[in-house]
């Protein structure tokens, strides 16, 4: 076993901890259903018995032979069903929590984070974390089933026949052996049909989002050839985990038709006396025949069973080392749980220290009420400072200070709970106007209106086809970038900010829709809200009442 297979091996056993209770219970209820089916074959062994012998009482034998075989055979559908209820609230309870733990590390991001594209996090969380399921509901209980049912099944047969008990010795480990051989071929392929899986959704939604232009481009049927040769590599190579499925199955039946043959033929020879051996003191009778004979697919069962949850296991592993490299990535973080908490003001805001990449970015020093101006070339930090004021990216080695207070996970809910953000690329929630301004908290008429009229935006909800009822989808179709925003100042000022920060919010804007934003984002500075802008435009920087130059 590698390093890495026995980190994976690891990481699963972590993942399902919480579960190996439930897991475990569910699995001794299997193997005692399975136990029961000693007691059935037992039961079908004597009646029979008692028909062929022409015995006086063979009717009611039959009759009590029947009876007990069914109320033993509802107690097994009984235990089985608790036991499949159970493995299944364990396999939800596990995908669950793990998919809610991905989703919040993927909420705690920061903008700066060595994080995979969002279609493979989406793959992860959906596609490849279901593929835990299987193995979760089969694989604990088949691994008990082999570890017990053979082992009695042998100790059963041997008091009857020390023949078929060596039967079951000799054939039974050749099926464990040969599964161990596929096993390490069945864990390479699983891992890169895992990893196919998320280069396809990797690519799918990298295309959708460039859609308009591959239209423009006219570049569809380079699109569709990369989709339908990503498909092929999925297909071939989902192919290839099957194929190997199927010959290990076909060997593992080769080898329990071998061993039920050779009972079969066994118990056959000595009921027709031509095999005077293999019972104790003579040969075996009617009865002991059949019960063995019932015995014999009873012993292989498990292992056929151990044999598809093998599989199960390898598509597992391969998700746990997915999974770990997921949660043990180093990347930068948001500060602060994103909860809700009363708004924290500030009287001086410093920071000191701080750093873009190898950069270190001028220190800064802010009263309440200001209006700033951070400049610089492209690439100098602007956003960088932003993002670090907002509590959005952690800002060690160095500080920044609220009134003396360093700004940590501690008190970063609050801090954000009293700031807005103007980024220079607007994204809405795939929601109504009305939710994207207003979020959870619905505000009163007058004060949408006046925040729409602040912003010079009510003739934009004005002309949209469903006024602030619209669907602008998460690019804001239906609004150019200058309205975009303008509602997001709109949005600002329904806050009432204490601090707004916003990155480049007349870049590429025509002179007229510049003035608007500008004018805004005066409003708003008298309205009470201390302002940070990072900006090339000279037109904004003279707005302010200060510049600091990056």
């Amino acid at each position: 076993m590698t390093i890495q297979d026995a980190s994976a091996k690891d990481n699963l056993a972590r993942l399902t901890a919480d579960q190996a209770i439930p897991l475990r219970n569910a699995a001794f209820l299997t193997v005692l259903a399975e136990t029961l089916w000693i007691a059935q074959a037992a039961l079908i062994a004597w009646s029979l018995a008692a028909l062929a012998a022409g015995d006086e009482a063979a009717g009611t034998t039959l009759m009590l032979g029947c009876a007990g075989f069914a109320v033993i055979g509802a107690l097994r559908a009984a235990l089985n069903a608790v036991a499949a209820q159970m493995l299944a609230r364990a396999g939800d309870a596990v995908t669950a929590r793990q998919r809610a733990a991905m989703l919040a590390q993927a909420d705690q991001r920061g903008i700066w984070a060595n994080a995979p594209p969002a279609a493979a996090i989406a793959a992860l969380a959906t596609d490849k974390l279901a593929l835990m399921l299987p193995y979760l509901r089969r694989w604990t209980a088949a691994r008990l089933r082999v570890a017990v049912i053979p082992v009695l099944i042998i100790a059963v047969a041997l008091p009857v026949s020390w023949v078929v008990a060596l039967i079951f010795l000799i054939t039974g480990p050749m099926i464990p052996l040969f599964m161990a051989l596929v096993g390490m071929a069945a864990g390479r392929l699983s891992q890169e049909r895992m990893d196919e899986i998320t280069d396809m959704n990797a690519l799918l939604v990298e295309r959708l989002s460039a859609l308009t232009d591959i239209r423009l481009l006219d570049a569809s049927q380079a699109m569709l050839d990369n989709f339908a040769a990503s498909a092929d590599r999925l297909r071939s190579r989902t192919m290839r985990v099957l194929a190997l499925a199927f010959l290990s199955s076909t060997v593992l039946e080769l080898f329990s038709a071998i061993g039920v043959a050779m009972t079969a033929i066994f118990v056959g020879f000595s009921l027709l006396g031509v095999l005077n051996f293999g019972g104790w003191d003579q040969g075996i009778g009617m009865g002991q025949g059949i019960f063995l004979l019932m015995l014999a697919p009873a012993f292989y069962q498990p292992m056929r069973d151990l044999a598809a949850a093998w599989h199960d296991r390898a598509d597992a592993l391969a998700l746990a080392r997915d999974l770990q490299a997921e949660t043990e990535r180093e990347e930068d973080a948001i500060l602060g749980d994103g909860g809700t908490a009363a708004p924290l003001g500030f009287a001086n805001l410093q920071t000191k220290g701080l750093r873009a990449g190898s950069r270190k970015l001028t220190d800064l020093s802010l009263r309440q009420g200001e209006a700033v101006a951070v400049t610089g070339p492209s690439g100098t930090g602007k956003t960088r400072l932003l993002m670090l004021l907002a509590g959005l990216s952690d800002p060690a080695p160095g500080e920044v200070l609220i009134d003396g207070q360093q700004l940590s996970p501690h008190n970063a809910d609050r801090w954000r709970a009293g700031l807005a953000m103007i980024p220079q690329r607007v994204h809405f929630t795939d929601d109504t106007l009305l939710a994207n301004l207003c979020g959870d908290d619905p505000a009163a008429d007058e004060a949408l209106q006046a925040a729409l009229r602040l912003a010079a935006a009510d003739q934009i909800v004005a002309r949209l086809p469903d006024g602030l009822q619209t669907r602008l989808g998460e690019q804001g179709a239906g609004v150019s970038g200058g309205e975009a925003r303008r509602l997001m100042i709109a949005r600002a000022a329904l806050r009432q900010p204490k601090l707004l920060l916003a990155d480049e919010p007349t870049a590429d804007l025509d002179d007229a829709t510049a003035k608007l934003v500008i004018a805004a984002l005066q409003d708003l500075h008298r309205a009470g809200s201390t302002l940070v802008v990072a900006s090339h435009d000279p037109r904004l920087i003279a707005a302010m009442s200060r510049e600091v130059a990056l």
